[in-house]
Order: C-alpha cells, then sequence, then structure tokens
C-alpha cells in the first residue's frame, strides 16, 4: 500500500532567518494525522539565511541525521565536536543520555539548504555520539546509515536504513523489501515514479506491505533519501 504526502500539504515556520516545511507535526505546526511514520519522527526542509542559525539547545535519546542540499552548516556540541558539513555530507548525531549543539550557516552570502531527520532510537540513556560522511555520487542506492554500519555507512541505535537515491534521466533502482517493514521515500530533485505513483520535490511516500520497492527517475535527474524502517 502507498500513501503520497504532498509537498503543499506540509506544516512548517518561517522566522524570517529560517524557512522550515515540517512532513510531520514539529513545534508549533500540530496535526494528529502525521505524528511521524514507524521510528521516522521528523523530516524538515530546512533554509537558513547567511550568517544566522541555531543557538546552542539540548537533545536526548534521539538519531538526528543533517543532509546538507546547498551551503555548509558549521556544527559545535557538548562532546567537543567541531565540524563544517559541505553540499553532500550525512551528520548522524546521536543524542543518548543528553547533548547540547549549535547549527550555523557559516556563509556571510551563501543560504543554507538542508534536511533535518529525526528517527526514534530503540535503546536510551547512552552515552551520545557523532558521525559524518560523504557517501559521493555513485548513481542508485547508496547506504548511507544502517544499525550495523554495513558497506561503511554510519551506525543509528535503531533498525532503520537510510538510503542515498540518485538517478539519471528515465533510470531505475529497485530495494527488495519486507511485508514486515515500512519505507519511506523524500524526493528532494526531480519526479520519481515509486511503485507507480509520481512523486514531485517535497513529496514523500510511505509504503506498507510491499515485497519490492521500485524507482523510476523521469524526465529530469533524481535526488532522493529512502527509509527502511521497522
Amino acid at each position: 500500500m502507498i500513501s503520497i504526502r504532498r509537498s503543499n500539504e506540509r506544516g512548517g515556520a518561517n522566522f524570517g532567518w529560517l524557512d522550515s516545511k515540517h512532513t510531520f507535526s514539529f513545534g508549533n505546526y500540530y496535526d494528529e494525522r502525521h505524528m511521524g511514520f514507524s521510528a521516522l519522527r521528523v523530516i524538515n526542509d530546512d533554509r537558513v539565511t547567511p550568517g544566522a542559525g541555531f543557538a546552542t539547545h539540548g537533545h536526548r535519546d534521539m538519531e538526528i541525521i543533517s543532509y546538507v542540499l546547498d551551503g555548509e552548516i558549521a556544527h559545535k556540541d557538548s562532546e567537543r565536536n567541531v565540524a563544517t558539513l559541505p553540499p553532500g555530507e550525512f551528520q548522524l548525531m546521536s543524542a543518548g543520555s543528553g547533548i547540547r549543539h549549535s547549527e550555523f550557516n557559516p556563509s556571510d552570502t551563501k543560504p543554507l539548504h538542508f534536511l533535518q531527520i529525526w528517527i526514534q532510537p530503540n535503546v536510551y540513556g547512552e552515552a551520545p555520539g557523532y558521525q559524518q560522511k560523504d557517501f559521493g555520487r555513485n548513481k542508485g542506492l547508496t547506504l548511507a546509515v544502517s544499525p550495523d554500519g554495513a558497506e561503511g555507512s554510519l551506525v543509528i541505535k535503531q533498525d532503520a536504513r537510510v538510503y542515498q537515491l540518485l538517478l539519471d534521466a528515465h533510470s531505475q533502482a529497485e530495494l527488495p523489501a519486507s511485508t514486515k517493514r515500512h519505507y519511506y521515500v523524500h524526493v528532494i530533485k526531480g519526479e520519481l515514479l515509486v511503485d507507480g505513483e509520481l512523486v514531485t520535490p517535497g513529496d514523500g511516500a510511505k509504503l506498507t506491505r510491499i515485497d519490492h520497492l521500485a524507482l523510476q527517475a523521469q524526465a529530469k535527474a533524481v535526488q532522493a533519501l529512502v527509509f527502511d524502517l521497522p
């Protein structure tokens, strides 16, 4: 079964320095029909003006993924991690027993565009952790996040996998699936047929009770994320 969450149906917030679109309920946006999907709790599509950002704030017991689309993120946290994330970079911060961090757009001229993703962990109260990696630009599905670090992926505290999907126009990819799991596809660029349904930028597709996932780019190249969830 497939259900499409259209881009223009998302909630959001605009603070001037931040323009954010929320796939699921977040902050002041609340919709009981969209509280998350399986362990996937947040997909925020964030655009940050030059020189602005999120001041130091805290999290606990959440797996937080940032995926940079344009611009850079300057990251600092209470575990003494200091890093810059360029376009294409994945960051996975395991909040665990508690972590404080800040995220800023260090550029004076260029906006920052990134996805902020929260996945609920399956263990709680553990030590915080930080990982960061660029998985390149290989076409097809590239495993970026997994519970066991398979294929050099970042290690998450949940039985979940996140794939980077890059397709040329009119090309396709396939992912073996299980009827016992949940799948979510978030399109960033291009138009994608997901099991026969057209999904466009900002859209998300929820899939359940499937044993095969077919992904086919249309007339333009596609960039997307694919989630395999418990």
